[in-house]
């Protein structure tokens, strides 16, 4: 049990800090280290083994730290939801039987009532945490903060770093829109997670995606396009299985590599050819969100990569993309949670018709669904 709480605490910490709630994730790793200390002296009694034996001075002035440090957290949860504070004020009582305990001088009903109502609260805490932050959604109630700071409201005021339009609102869409169109790099929501888009029209925006996210040149960037009927009127060399195979994953998180040419031209591209794709082929994805469609029908064909400085993790809510990025965007089209967690699926189909297709990044589409979606347009 002692293993398993701690490991729960853990697990719950690490999550915090992937949805980036620093706080949480402290919390939860500070209830960790103490809930595997508290159970290590628990074991070490229980063995028979003599607290002097293992230096009890040591255990005691780390209980002390415990103390000092939740009383910190204590004051920091008041402001964030009931349940932390709880759990901190339930903490702070384990750190109260820890420091009794090395001293020898724990009551046995005191430690049962602590430990009860300890094990009650964290085990509701934890669950939430867990549940709330795989499924991105408030499913378990967390209760409201107990009182905001001053300095936080008045935080809340301060302007964002760039223009932040709501994506449900015209006016926003056409705001992110004309800056895309003078050649701005703007954050976007898409289908998958948040994404940096910059028009094809203006290669100078697609240099400062690069920029902005320090991603390595030999990474070469995708194009969004709203449907397939632009794929058609610019028709590229694309046999009649490769057409049935994106009729079937289009729109979606599904992007498909095919052969470059001057095809692109014609379906809008323009002056950042030789900046989208490699030179001999291009990434090419019809997005299943309606705003982003709109979006692209505004503006024409768009360069896109995830919203996210190199190498770290993608951005799955415009207040990410805010805050890693803001102060190097013209602007952030806020749409709130998004509909996924990593990015999407790529696909090889240059030689469809010669080999197949290769799975080149296994994204939110599993692997084992697109090749059953090849195979099923295959042996149509």
């Amino acid at each position: 049990l002692i293993l398993i709480g701690g490991f729960v605490q853990l697990l719950a910490g690490f999550l915090a800090f992937r949805k980036y709630d620093h706080l949480g994730g402290a919390a939860f790793l500070t209830f960790s280290a103490l809930w595997s200390s508290y159970g290590a002296t628990r074991i070490i009694a229980a063995a028979h083994l003599s607290l002097q034996n293992i230096t009890s001075e040591g255990f005691a002035a780390g209980s002390v730290a415990f103390l000092v440090l939740n009383a910190f957290l204590m004051v920091l949860a008041s402001s964030l939801n009931v349940v932390l504070l709880c759990m901190t004020l339930a903490m702070e009582l384990l750190a109260v039987c820890f420091l009794l305990f090395t001293l020898e001088n724990l009551p046995l009903l005191f430690e049962t009532v602590v430990l009860s109502i300890f094990s009650i609260i964290c085990f509701y805490g934890a669950t939430a945490s867990l549940a709330n932050s795989m499924f991105g959604k408030d499913l378990m109630m967390m209760g409201p903060p107990l009182f905001t700071a001053e300095r936080l409201k008045k935080d809340a005021q301060d302007p964002p770093p760039c223009i932040c339009p709501k994506s449900h609102c015209t006016s926003g869409l056409r705001t992110i829109a004309d800056l895309l169109n003078t050649g701005a790099v703007c954050g976007v929501p898409t289908d998958t997670v948040y994404a940096l888009a910059a028009s094809c029209k203006h290669p100078q925006a697609i240099e400062k995606v690069y920029r902005i996210k320090d991603r390595p040149q030999e990474k070469p960037i995708c194009i969004f396009i709203s449907n397939l009927e632009q794929l058609r009127a610019a028709a590229p060399p694309i046999s009649p299985l490769l057409w049935q195979f994106m009729e079937h994953v289009y729109p979606g998180g599904i992007g498909c590599i095919i052969k470059k040419g001057d095809w692109l031209k014609k379906l809008g591209v323009g002056a950042g050819y030789s900046r989208v794709g490699t030179q001999d082929s291009i990434m090419i994805r019809v997005p299943d969100l309606t705003v982003l469609v709109h979006l692209i029908d505004m503006t024409g064909p768009l360069a896109i990569t995830s919203a996210n400085p190199s190498g770290e993790v993608d951005s799955t809510h415009h207040d990410m993309v805010i805050s890693r990025l803001g102060h190097k965007l013209e602007g952030v089209l806020c749409d709130g949670e998004s509909d996924e967690v990593v990015a999407s699926t790529v696909v090889n189909c240059t030689k469809i018709d010669e080999s197949g297709i290769t799975i080149v990044r296994e994204g939110c589409i599993p692997a084992g669904k697109v090749m059953q979606i090849f195979e099923r347009v295959k042996n149509r």
